[in-house]
């Protein structure tokens, strides 16, 4: 295989659940060496979350651990034990970056706190990734993905008026902290390879929220400016003109269409109804006394045709619309085969499976399959008798004694 984008960076992934390992596999993925160290005996809690391959449990066939994990290789240590510690210390020396989440404190009373471990290796970057950051008074707060929505003020322009408000997809605001670790991340340890200086970076899930493009900093911005806070407001009232915006029934499913007022004549071209152009009562976009002909208009339409055959013709015509694909229809679409999204990795114990790929493309040394993720203890002896020199009596009696 060729030399990747991060060939040569060693990272140690004490990370667990989602936000840190999806941080350390965004470095795996483009060529960093990740060891990951879990557990011995458990292993990391997402082993157990599932979704599970056949609907059968087990923790090397849970499908979040396995797209997590890939490209890492995988050992056990017991962070509680004094030769736990010592093979972590023993790691850390030749390491560029260290990355957990554990809960705030918890490096520092195992005795492996940033300003100890930078005195075994002052190049280090460590990424400590919690709740809520590493200090304030929410600190030690639990926290998960939907309080964190909730919390952050976003979910209060979700939803029906006079309902209860609503939250996002399950785990989106964890998997998008993690784009923000890892960024930040690789933007200190650009810094210690340059200057030979180390850093501790704090990412606090709470705060990769708030800065959110998604709906989050422009409405905190609006707010600072003008005391503008958003609310829920009625869907209708809220698209404020006539011509069809959102989802809309075809013959299979369903198309999202986003039309702007220039679209509108190529769009009544499109679906036969041009003599509205030269109709007086269609001059005055946001006279909603004209929605449901709109509508009923584009239904019609819509009824004998595919959601990728409406949605081919309208990107023809300059329109945007696009279909609403289930999973199903996610992994057949052709665009997505012919960029290669879609890769198979074969495991020893799930064997051949389909997984999402590389969220970025480059043209020379990005995203490459190396490895799926490791079972529970895979490479035990491959890093510490063949990183650290322990002999494999060493490994005998570190099991026995609940170090590994």
């Amino acid at each position: 295989m060729m030399d990747q984008a991060l060939t040569g960076v060693k990272v140690i992934d004490l990370t667990w659940q989602i936000a840190g390992p999806f941080c350390t596999k965004l470095l795996a993925d483009y060529g960093a060496d990740v060891i990951k160290i879990e557990m011995p005996g458990t292993g990391d809690p997402a082993r157990k979350m599932g979704p599970f391959l056949h609907n059968e449990p087990h923790p090397e066939k849970c499908g979040l651990f396995l797209h997590l994990n890939t490209n890492k290789r995988g050992i056990t240590v017991n962070l509680k034990s004094n030769a736990g510690k010592k093979i972590l210390r023993e790691l850390i020396r030749e390491a560029d970056i260290l990355v957990e989440n554990f809960s705030p404190g918890v490096m520092g009373r195992l005795g492996l706190s940033y300003e100890e471990l930078e005195k075994i290796n002052p190049k280090l970057v460590m990424t400590s990734i919690s709740n809520y950051g590493q200090t304030g008074p929410y600190r030690d707060f639990k926290m998960s993905d939907t309080i964190a929505f909730a919390m952050g003020g976003a979910m209060s322009s979700q939803g029906v008026p006079e309902r209860e408000p609503v939250a996002a997809a399950q785990n989106l605001k964890l998997h998008e902290s993690a784009y923000y670790a890892a960024t930040g991340t690789l933007g200190a340890w650009f810094g210690a390879r340059q200057d030979g200086i180390g850093e501790l970076v704090d990412v606090s899930i709470m705060e990769t929220l708030m800065g959110s493009s998604d709906r989050r900093d422009n409405y905190i911005l609006s707010y600072s400016y003008t005391g503008y806070s958003t609310t829920r407001t009625d869907p209708v009232r809220f698209r404020g003109r006539y011509y069809p915006v959102g989802p809309y029934p075809c013959k299979d499913g369903w198309v999202h269409i986003a039309m702007q007022p220039s679209d509108w004549p190529r769009y009544l071209k499109t679906v036969g109804k041009e003599e509205w152009l030269s109709d007086p009562r269609w001059s005055n976009f946001f006279d909603l006394s004209l929605l449901a002909e709109s509508d009923g208009a584009f239904i019609e339409w819509l009824a004998d045709r595919t959601k990728q055959e409406a949605a081919e013709i309208m990107q023809a015509a300059g329109v945007l619309c696009m279909p609403f694909n289930t999973l199903a229809d996610l992994y057949r679409d052709p665009h997505f085969k012919a960029r290669g999204f879609w890769v198979e990795i074969d495991h020893p114990v799930t064997g051949r499976l389909t997984y999402p790929g590389a969220p970025t493309n480059m043209m020379d040394g990005g995203y490459q399959v190396r490895r799926p993720a490791p079972l529970l203890g895979q490479h035990n002896e491959e890093v510490l008798c063949g990183m650290l020199g322990y002999s494999k009596e060493d490994l005998v009696f570190l099991r026995e004694t609940g170090a590994i």
